[in-house]
């Protein structure tokens, strides 16, 4: 990926964007440093445990974000003040954060990579207080734009190759939803954006047409067409269901593209619109005309509360449709709205000792973390480069390509693969990020991390991106992880 220029976006401060316990855990954790005189350092991973929409993958997205969040931490005279009105903090509390500055180091899996459940995509390594404040929004930023980037995604393959623009601003779920969300459908494969402040901050090309009122502020149907490709002559896309769409609507747009083509105006981008009705009848049938008319590279572009299921239906009918409009169903990730990541402490030192590996043990197995500073090792075919498996590590572990590589299966141990010496190939996933408190990421722009991503999913097999039951891909525990993890289970079992 390219560097680009930085553009700096105007945002409000975040600082108080956060849970309140996580600020009273905050004070707990400093009194106990003031009373104790010890100081302990934390590691931290966030990782969601299931996809969503029973997809085979996510999209991580929000990491730009993330960044500007933390660089911009700082409790300024008004927190201090509407925190001291809480009557929860002492000053002593108060005074330590007016100096508050994120010293820690963070890595994280790049902007665009596919992820799968159970693995730390994003490791914190920090004073525990300085770990502790981060996670609510750090949550919030990365659920919600991997989710709708992974969202995004999977309407993209539905369309398979056609342009899919994301039309959802009006019914996200407010203006940040919106404007992070339409960015994380553009790193998730969309063409573009109907987000005109989406297109200023972020550089991604801006779509859009008209709407019914166009059409019903005029006398006729054919007056507005007039207009508004006198107007936009080299985008000349005319919506064409206000009153009937191939009585009325098609018919007329034919006769304003055979005008432009009598005055000489060259027919680029252009072509209609149609946004209600039976689409794959539709299509059809205005395909027919719009090809008898010598008009066979208008295209036909849709919308109408579309999803990748339908999509997928559309295409199976053969929809003469190559340009799909998709809002509500992408933007909100309505069949499945909020994606579970969760940050769990994995580690913990004191006045820099050793580490000490945590764990969180739950009677539902899924639930119980992974212990210890770790990493994660891609595994790929070194014939085709499609993805074989993903395995996490202990941060002190690497893999020797020229040895045979056996790994398993962490829940059904038996499940085991030897990959063969000179068969695969591996990639170390965490990047740092932030290494004591100072950002070392490229500030990459959106269309390189969605060209990046395009390149990451091609290294999916087509069974992993299936809209239905997917194959799962498989995520294993080194031998030394895995060990680890079921010694501790067993002495916090005995005890």
């Amino acid at each position: 990926m390219k560097l680009r220029k930085e553009i700096k976006i105007i945002m409000r401060n975040l600082t108080l964007l956060t849970d309140f316990y996580e600020l009273t855990m905050m004070q707990a954790y400093h009194h106990a440093e003031l009373t104790t005189g010890r100081k302990q350092t934390a590691v931290f991973d966030m990782f969601y445990r299931e996809n969503p929409s029973g997809n085979g993958y996510v999209i991580m997205a929000g990491l730009a974000q993330l960044i500007d969040y933390i660089n911009e931490l700082k409790f300024n005279d008004e927190a201090i003040l509407y925190l001291r009105s809480t009557g929860a903090f002492k000053e002593e509390f108060l005074e330590y954060l007016r100096g508050f500055k994120f010293t820690g180091t963070l890595y994280a899996v790049p902007e665009g990579t596919v992820t799968f459940p159970g693995e730390p995509i994003i490791r914190v390594t920090a004073p525990l207080l300085e770990a502790q404040l981060i996670e609510t929004a750090l949550l919030n930023i990365i659920n919600h734009q991997s989710l709708i980037a992974t969202k995004a995604s999977r309407v993209c393959w539905a369309a398979k190759g056609d342009r899919v623009l994301e039309f959802g601003l009006r019914r996200a779920q407010g203006p940040d939803a919106g404007l992070y969300g339409a960015r994380a459908a553009m790193i998730g494969g969309c063409a573009a954006t109907s987000n005109v402040l989406a297109g200023q901050l972020f550089d991604v090309p801006i779509r859009g047409t008209h709407a019914h009122s166009w059409i019903m502020s005029f006398d006729s149907e054919l007056e507005a067409f007039r207009h508004y490709a006198e107007l936009y002559p080299n985008a000349c896309i005319l919506l064409v269901d206000t009153y009937d769409t191939l009585k009325s609507g098609v018919p007329n747009a034919i006769q304003v593209f055979n005008e432009m083509k009598g005055k000489g105006i060259p027919l680029q981008q252009y072509g209609i619109r149609l946004d209600s009705g039976d689409l794959a009848y539709l299509s059809k049938q205005a395909r027919l005309m719009l090809d008898e008319a010598g008009f066979t590279d208008a295209f036909i572009s849709a919308s109408n509360d579309l999803d990748e299921y339908l999509i997928a239906e559309l295409k199976a009918q053969d929809a003469q449709i190559s340009v799909w409009g998709v809002g509500t169903h992408l933007i909100t990730s309505k069949e499945y709205p909020a994606l579970g990541g969760v940050y769990k402490m994995a580690a913990l030192s004191t006045d820099d000792s050793e580490w000490i590996p945590k764990i969180k043990l739950s009677e539902d197995p899924i639930k119980v973390t992974n212990p210890g500073e770790k990493k994660i090792f891609r595994i790929y075919s070194a014939d085709s480069g499609k993805m074989k498996a993903d395995l996490i590590t202990l941060k002190e572990e690497e893999i020797d390509i020229t040895q045979d590589l056996t790994i398993f299966d962490p829940i059904a141990t038996w499940k085991r693969m030897t990959l063969k010496a000179g068969e695969y190939t591996v990639r170390e996933l965490l990047e740092p990020v932030f290494v004591n408190g100072k950002c070392v990421y490229p500030n990459y722009s959106v269309k390189e991390i969605q060209e990046y991503s395009e390149k990451e999913r091609d290294t999916l097999w087509d069974e992993h991106k299936r809209l239905v039951r997917p194959q799962i891909m498989p995520i294993d525990l080194s031998q030394k992880l895995y060990d680890l993890k079921q010694c501790m289970i067993k002495t916090l079992r005995d005890n």
